[in-house]
């Protein structure tokens, strides 16, 4: 066999994108050379399912179990989504959250194979030329980050590579694109956690972060070599900074096709499960007062389709406002305090509106003053701080509604504003309750932004849209409602996520052409790939 057949032959099971393990044939391995590379014996796709999730049960914890996945990706990618698409329920935790905080957290130990492309400030001049890798001709679909809100744990700098990563799994799994059409991207410009800087593992540039116009030149260069390089592709912003989210976002959003997931995702996903739970409850959105816990980037964004939801069913704005109450760090979010972002001071309370209200000794109106006066019937939280829902705000939110509609949303767990067992406890059993990451307790669901990110992608690609507006953000939500209602359950069960995606994609299709965002019929024939040996 000549040195070039050799070679070829390796490179073959190198690419995880081609490697089929011990399921290449007879006729393959005689035909590409492949014989004495791999063991004698010919498996099959379900054979090599069954020895991966014996060799996945048999790991110690959750987080050994993430990194066998990882290296699992960077291997074989169909047996990987193989895998992962036999158990959604089972895999869904491991490769994404919680899971994937504490892979953020250890991507130094555990980077192994380059996957997608980390564009660092150093290299800020080469950007286009890395993009014009032969590879990436197919791609469809980019996540992007710079790693400096990474879920509820901060900077992960180039750590947070970890979400892109699993975010684009998700893609694959849930709408059915190959995984050549994704690429993961991190931003690195350095980071402000001064222990991953002194970490001698560490893999990102060694540097504080760079800020300010030579961050914004940096990123512009980013997005255009991304619009040069791909005709029709959509960008997913994921896991910036509060003050960077909604910049970029409004920058970005109509010139290149692109939502960020934090800011749009998370409220479609919270929109849609509210409008679920109140439909269980026997209620009326238009009814409901809500009293946000968390005015970062996820809450204001929450707030304002929340807003734009109860507008849809005939209330005006003012009274749609005056249904949400803020509560962030400094208390209930009032007017004219100072440091407000525009998002925030957009759902403020009038100053004189609560004058009287009781305050602490920093002149804050706590979270438990809030909701003895508000009496809200929701309950929601993107704050990121753990125990913030306490047993006394939410025993006297239970005292004033029969339902309350309670939704603790931060990740991971370690975040979560409160544990739903204590919850169901503390209300008698009567709330109900949705979490953003899994706790395995009964009858409570997983508000996983899983449910509307693959199908609004979908979606806008399919139809060839031209931006992704609110408006197409809120017939998602609808969809994600509608579907919980088919399934008589707060949210459709994870096992029948690809449908979800296709419902999503469909309303997200037919809302950009009632607005005239399309540039074609939507086609979902072409963006269904399945994990099989061709």
């Amino acid at each position: 066999m000549t040195v070039a057949r050799h070679a070829a032959a390796r490179a073959l099971l190198a690419d995880p994108l081609t490697n089929k393990g011990t399921a290449f044939t007879s006729e393959e391995r005689d035909r590409l050379g492949l014989h004495g590379l791999l063991p004698p014996h010919v498996g099959t796709l379900e054979g090599q399912i069954a020895r991966r999730r014996r060799a996945l049960e048999a790991l110690p914890d959750d987080f050994h179990r993430y990194a066998f996945l990882r290296e699992l990706q960077d291997t074989n990618e169909v047996l990987f989504q193989a895998l992962i698409q036999s158990d959604l329920s089972r895999m869904l935790p491991l490769v994404y959250t919680p899971t994937v905080g504490e892979g953020c957290q250890r991507f130094s130990e555990i980077w192994r194979r380059p996957r997608g492309l980390f564009l660092s400030w150093p290299n800020r001049d080469r950007i286009a030329d890395i993009l014009a890798d032969p590879a990436l001709d197919r791609v469809k679909v980019i996540v992007v980050s710079d790693g400096e809100r990474i879920l509820g744990l901060g900077d992960q700098g180039a750590g947070g590579m970890g979400i892109p990563i699993g975010k684009l799994a998700l893609y694959t799994a849930c709408a059915g694109f190959h995984p050549a059409e994704v690429l993961p991207i991190l931003l690195d410009v350095g980071t402000d956690n001064a222990a991953l800087r002194d970490d001698p593992l560490y893999v990102g540039w060694r540097h504080a972060r760079v800020r300010g116009a030579e961050y914004d030149a940096f990123v512009d260069r980013f997005v255009t070599a991304v619009g040069t390089r791909w005709e029709d592709v959509l960008l997913q912003w994921e896991d910036f900074a509060g003050a960077n989210a909604y910049r970029l976002l409004d920058r970005y959003r109509d010139r290149l096709l692109s939502f960020n997931d934090d800011i749009q995702g998370t409220a479609a996903t919270a929109v849609g499960t509210l409008m679920s739970a109140v439909a269980r409850a026997g209620g009326r959105l238009e009814d409901q007062r809500v009293v946000l816990v968390g005015a970062g980037a996820a809450g204001t964004g929450i707030a304002e389709l929340a807003i734009r939801a109860m507008i849809a069913q005939g209330m005006t704005e003012g009274a749609a406002r005056g249904a949400i109450w803020a509560v962030d760090r400094m208390g209930l979010v009032v007017a004219g305090q100072p440091g407000l972002t525009p998002a925030q001071a957009a759902i403020a309370r009038p100053a004189a509106q609560v004058a009287a209200w009781t305050r602490d000794a920093d002149g804050a109106i706590s979270l438990a003053e809030v909701v003895r006066r508000v009496r809200p019937t929701v309950l929601l939280g993107t704050s990121g701080r753990a125990g913030t829902f306490t047993e006394e705000a939410v025993r006297a939110m239970a005292a004033g509604t029969l339902r309350p509609i309670i939704l603790p949303l931060s990740n991971p767990t370690t975040h979560a504003e409160a544990h739903p067992a204590n919850l169901l406890a503390w209300t008698e059993g009567r709330a109900i309750v949705g979490t953003g990451s899994p706790f395995g307790v009964a009858g409570v669901a997983q508000v996983n932004n899983v449910h509307i990110f693959p199908g609004v992608g979908l979606g806008a690609l399919a139809c060839g849209a031209r931006a992704i507006s609110d408006g197409m953000f809120l017939a998602a939500a609808r969809a994600l409602a509608d579907a919980a209602a088919q399934a008589d359950a707060l949210l459709p069960p994870i096992e029948s996520l690809r449908d979800t995606a296709l419902s999503v994609a469909q309303a997200v299709a037919a809302q950009a052409l009632s607005e005239k965002l399309e540039s074609r019929p939507p086609d979902f024939s072409n963006v269904s790939w399945r994990p099989t040996y061709d």
